[in-house]
């Protein structure tokens, strides 16, 4: 969807661990691409455009009270009065549409274990922000405000997420208050890498590693690793400026979240991990200082540095240790044979350099990995660049790795990579056109009956119709396949069906999507159900017929049917 004659473009960008919104006028963009608007979150000593995604709703579990550093606070204080129990608390949930198979009552476990649906959460806190951005654009026109046919919404979402997934967050949005028609989902690397396209020379580091400098036919990875997941896209500069995407996205969760994990396993191992269980519970206010503290300490471990990596503990945890284990800490700590990795002076925990560096050890090897197959395939040959974005990328830890890993390659890292997305997404807005190829992640296809041949069918699919026919049923046949690249906006694999019985009144289509090149039965494995739908058929005999195409008219798939 094409935002057309909207006034204003606006984008929220969900992200697993920080979130945050930023919109631009027509008129602005026109004048610098670059140029957005963006809330400033604040939270103790943090200040950023992105706030923490988490939300707290009222215990009659459909209210919204608060979101982001507001959230954390308000939680924590209701904590401190043994009030917190009724209420739920969701942080870094959207890693669930990545993890479960998703439908429309999937239901979301919060920080104490109970149940809303998923629905629910993610539709107050989107409307959340959307309330927010519009107060803010609103206030920037003056009285007369705007309308609802004036704001062209972006939500974004990974590139490796499912269609289920992508559906989901569309129909989260729609019941937070967002016009279907005034939707689009953008994927994250393509954000950000539109972003990064649009900078001028002299915000880059210097001209030799700005991206707009490249020009039609030059290749980059792109290399977006957030709080959850890493999601690498490679992307080709097209003759009149546009991105091809070559190869298709793909990644997985090995996000900034993986080491706040092996930090949390570490702290497990030195007090015992039902301490540490029990200390979430009860003293939620503490574990929230601990993470941010530790937060802002692992964005300055690099590899080339051996300093000592100080962590102040909250004292309800070593009161929790004597309580729990009948001894202190500093004993507890001797016990576990990590002394010479960590040392307890008073509050202070202090951690040996080389420790800490493995915490960064699953989510860095695993995008290294990754990385180097992808270059490895003929149609990535002649990349000449890694574009990083992302919170995670601006850690030193993985910037420096993937440095010294391709010492061939230009590695590319824009002021704010964090933000990249955010920004990029308003500009894919104003222009979705400026992605012209994408790559399919699937085969997409539908399943059919054909008569049936004992020879080379199984007798499983076998059925005798009430016409007397025999047929073989669950045959996928294909509309798109693995890897094909699609021009966007032109249909792809335009079929005709025809019914079965003479009688019909309409045919169900439902639409599969597999991760294998030629499945031959919709119910293989790797193939999934992902929509279906009646269309009405008028007349009767088997001679009439439905033509089915699907077009790729930008992130997401329309399946026509005639």
């Amino acid at each position: 969807m094409a935002s057309g004659s909207a006034l204003v473009v606006a984008a929220i960008d969900f992200g697993t661990t920080y979130s945050g919104w930023a919109f631009s006028f027509k008129h602005e963009f026109e004048r610098d691409p670059t140029k957005v608007s963006a809330k400033t979150w604040r939270g103790g000593q943090f200040s950023s455009l992105k706030g923490p995604t988490c939300v707290l709703i009222k215990p009659d579990g459909k209210t919204f009270e608060t979101f982001g550093f507001e959230a954390e606070k308000r939680y924590t204080e209701l904590a401190e009065e043994d009030a917190h129990k009724k209420w739920f608390y969701f942080r870094r949930f959207k890693m669930s549409l990545w993890k479960k198979v998703i439908n429309r009552n999937t239901k979301l476990e919060d920080e104490s274990g109970k149940e809303l649906p998923a629905m629910t959460v993610f539709s107050l806190s989107i409307r959340f922000l959307k309330d927010e951005l519009l107060k803010r654009s609103g206030d920037q026109i003056g009285e007369n405000g705007l309308e609802p046919e004036d704001i062209h919404w972006v939500l974004t979402v990974p590139a490796i997420w499912n269609d289920a997934a992508k559906q989901f967050m569309r129909e989260a949005a729609q019941e937070a208050g967002i016009l279907q028609n005034m939707l689009t989902i953008a994927l994250e690397p393509e954000a950000a890498s539109l972003y990064c396209r649009h900078l001028p020379v002299e915000k880059g580091d210097n001209s030799r590693t700005c991206l707009s400098k490249f020009g039609p036919g030059k290749k980059y990875l792109v290399l977006d690793a957030g709080g959850g997941t890493v999601d690498i896209a490679v992307h080709e500069v097209g003759p009149s400026g546009d991105l091809k995407e070559l190869h298709k996205a793909s990644g997985g969760a090995w996000g900034g979240t993986k080491v706040d994990e092996a930090f949390m396993n570490f702290l497990g191992q030195l007090a015992g991990p039902d301490v540490i269980e029990r200390f979430k519970d009860v003293n939620m206010e503490d574990y929230i200082d601990l993470l941010r503290d530790f937060e802002i300490k692992k964005r300055d471990i690099a590899p080339s540095k051996d300093s000592k990596v100080t962590i102040k503990l909250p004292i309800a945890l070593s009161e929790l240790v004597r309580e729990m284990k009948g001894t202190e800490l500093k004993s507890k700590i001797q016990q576990s044979g990590l002394e010479e990795k960590a040392k307890l002076t008073g509050d202070k925990l202090r951690l040996e350099a080389s420790v800490v560096k493995t915490f960064f050890q699953t989510s860095i090897s695993s995008c290294v990995k990754h990385v180097s197959v992808l270059l490895d395939k003929p149609v990535n040959r002649g990349v000449q660049a890694i574009l990083m974005v992302g919170g995670f990328s601006e850690s030193p830890m993985l910037q420096e790795t993937i440095k010294i890993k391709f010492p061939k390659l230009t590695i590319i890292t824009p002021p704010e990579a964090g933000l990249a997305v955010l920004k990029g997404a308003v500009i894919f807005g104003h222009s979705p056109k400026s992605v012209s190829e994408r790559v399919s992640k699937y085969t997409y296809g539908t399943d059919i009956s054909v008569p049936f041949d004992g020879s080379k069918h199984p007798w499983s699919k076998r059925e005798e119709y009430k016409n007397g026919e025999v047929r073989c049923n669950d045959i996928f046949s294909k509309l798109v396949e693995l890897d094909q690249t699609m021009v966007v906006g032109q249909t792809q694999g335009a079929k005709i069906f025809t019914p079965i019985c003479e009688d019909q009144k309409l045919m169900s289509m439902n639409i599969y999507a597999s991760k294998n090149k030629d499945p031959k039965f919709v119910t293989d494995y790797r193939c999934q159900k992902i929509g279906s739908f009646d269309v009405p058929m008028t007349g009767t005999g088997t001679d009439r017929s439905v033509m089915v195409q699907m077009t790729f008219a930008g992130t997401e798939i329309d399946v026509e049917c005639k």
